[in-house]
């Protein structure tokens, strides 16, 4: 039986299903033969606090191996911004970063303000989370450390990927092992108020099709820009185990139509490479059933995944050089908000005739 992994309530749905899947959290060396173990993947939503999680988790710690995507340092860097013009950082506040295992750290841009760094365990008038919770197994006890270390009348920050942008993007692909939570508006203001905590204001940016920033203190009431999201969500079903369920339709339309594209693209005698060896292409790669009989190589900009393979479908891991060399007809993007980013790096990709595709553009059988 699943229990919620904050509030413990066994009542709740399986709203997206990928099956037996690898654990997503390491790259095999490339001459490793595996087999890899497979474990299940499913999310479920919880029908008492809202909290869309994993229902299952191999355990195991996620490798840091990949580089920060422009889009992301990009955003932090706005976010800091909005956080200093609204007063919560700036010079001699106090802060702790707990940071997210695939970067993204803010400490520079937090201590550039005059914000002061503190030492481990020591109480702080300011608590950063930016996409770190979310790897938390246990929610409860990971909220309730993140506000035990705050000083009275200190602020909770906390940046997170709306689950709304998630569901309205189709980014069914966004589960995946070593991500346990999945977050609204809604349903994080309730878990900072089982807390002491009142959600008092939000930002909203672009990355990953819609993150949020939200600030939380131990008295106050709820601001318009939280009110608002709140209500967005509740218009856009983001409680419902059946709005949720579009994502399961999402997984079954997306796999199979790069399947049939690659396919395709192989008897016609033009092979499509991949770029970005990114967590979230492993479960596409899986459940789709695409090896490198159908996708040669991903090339990846990070050195220390060059020469592994990805878990599961056993596809090469290359350098960006390998790819220009090889001229493919196309390059299958994993993480959409890489695109300007690579076109700027390797414009000899469309110069030679090539196209960028991203999963959900690739062109369809009629």
């Amino acid at each position: 039986m699943t229990a919620c992994r904050f509030c413990r309530g066994t009542r709740g749905d399986v709203v997206l299903d990928l099956g037996e899947q690898p654990a997503g959290t390491a790259f095999p060396a490339a001459g490793d033969p595996g087999p890899d173990p497979l474990f299940p993947l499913r999310m479920w939503l919880c029908a008492g606090c809202g909290l869309a999680q994993l229902a299952e988790d191999p355990g195991g710690a996620e490798e840091v191996v990949g580089l920060e995507p422009v889009a992301l340092v990009e955003q932090g860097r706005a976010a800091v911004a909005e956080l200093a013009a609204a007063g919560v950082v700036g010079p001699g506040v106090t802060f702790t970063e707990y940071g997210s295992p695939h970067g993204g750290s803010w400490v520079a841009g937090l201590a550039a303000t005059g914000a002061v760094p503190a030492g481990p365990g020591e109480t702080v008038d300011v608590v950063v989370d930016n996409l770190g919770m979310m790897h938390d197994a246990d929610q409860a006890a990971a909220l309730r450390e993140r506000v035990a270390r705050l000083r009275p009348g200190g602020t909770l920050v906390f940046g997170y990927h709306s689950l709304q942008a998630v569901v309205e993007g189709g980014q069914w692909n966004d589960l995946r092992h070593g991500h346990f939570a999945y977050y609204s508006t809604s349903a994080l203001a309730g878990m900072l108020e089982e807390c002491g905590m009142t959600a008092l204001r939000a930002w909203w940016f672009p990355l990953y099709g819609g993150t949020v920033l939200l600030t939380a203190r131990a008295s106050g009431m709820p601001g318009a820009s939280v009110r608002e999201l709140v209500e967005a969500e509740e218009r856009a079903g983001m409680r419902d185990a059946a709005t949720l369920s579009s994502l399961q339709r999402a997984a079954d339309r997306v796999t199979g139509g790069i399947r049939d594209f690659l396919r395709d693209e192989r008897d016609a005698g033009r092979p499509v490479w991949g770029y970005s060896a990114a967590s979230r292409a492993i479960p596409l790669l899986a459940r789709a059933g695409i090896g490198p009989e159908l996708l040669p190589a991903i090339a990846d900009g990070s050195p220390a995944k060059q020469g592994r393979r990805t878990p599961g479908s056993a596809i090469p891991i290359v350098a960006p050089e390998d790819l220009l060399a090889a001229a493919p007809r196309s390059v299958l993007l994993f993480v959409d908000d890489l695109l300007p980013e690579v076109r700027r790096a390797l414009p000899q990709v469309e110069a030679g005739g090539g196209t960028w595709l991203l999963p959900d553009t690739v062109p369809t059988r009629a």
